[in-house]
């Protein structure tokens, strides 16, 4: 299911889905550092590289499972450190109610059976049960700057490709860092960092159903403009 180093880019990047079960199995620590170093090749503005990653595993990663599941169970709000913006609506929200169905209708979860929707969203706060976690966070004087979420999103791109090229399965997440006090503990986070983002890492389990679903991209067309360009162009 995973990719290979022997894949072109273009494989890699159509082959890519996001991964959401995992086997019970440890990722070499100098595997991962392959795969962080590929993702460091990834662009920033100005060459700033506004990024820091937090690797962890092990019981620090159980602790936070832990600690977010608890958290969210009791009703805690939550905390993240990067704005949100508005819910999503209109074909944002359609999209996101898309891909939802497929991953619901992979899974077997009915509409209406709310104990397995809330273990699909509990997995979520678990970092669906991955034996690796990366956190990606940013120098916190940068906050005001677009531009250092823009470069954190480039490397993030970089590092869930750069893993599927060596046979690891990834998921970006927000679940995971939800509940940032939980996290900023148990993953020694410095208070000059803002927590961005999770990524979910680990060997792809093929027998997961949701890892074989592949989610829908809108045509060319309709994302792209060509401006200045002669018809007759190849």
């Amino acid at each position: 299911m995973s990719g290979t180093p022997e894949q072109t880019y273009a494989e890699i990047v159509s082959g890519r889905r996001s991964t959401r079960g995992y086997l019970d199995k440890p990722v070499p620590r100098a595997l991962i550092e392959e795969v962080l170093a590929l993702a460091m090749r990834s662009p920033s503005s100005m060459n700033t590289q506004p990024w820091h990653l937090h690797v962890i595993t092990g019981e620090p990663l159980d602790r936070i499972r832990k600690g977010n599941t608890e958290r969210i169970l009791a009703g805690e709000p939550d905390s993240r450190e990067f704005r949100r913006g508005q819910p999503f609506a209109g074909v944002h929200r359609d999209r996101q109610i898309g891909v939802a169905k497929q991953l619901f209708g992979a899974m077997g979860i009915e509409r209406d059976d709310k104990e397995a929707r809330q273990d699909w969203v509990l997995r979520g706060f678990r970092q669906f049960d991955a034996p690796v976690c990366v956190i990606v966070a940013y120098d916190r004087e940068l906050s005001e700057s677009d531009d250092t979420a823009f470069d954190c999103g480039a490397l993030t791109t970089c590092l869930v490709n750069a893993a599927w090229s060596r046979g690891l399965g990834c998921v970006i997440n927000s679940q995971g860092i939800m509940q940032s006090p939980v996290v900023r503990e148990h993953a020694g986070i410095p208070d000059d960092q803002v927590i961005l983002k999770a990524v979910a890492m680990g060997w792809p389990d093929e027998e997961f159903p949701a890892n074989a679903v592949v989610s829908t991209r809108k045509p060319l067309e309709e994302a792209a403009r060509f401006v200045g360009f002669d018809d007759r162009q190849e």
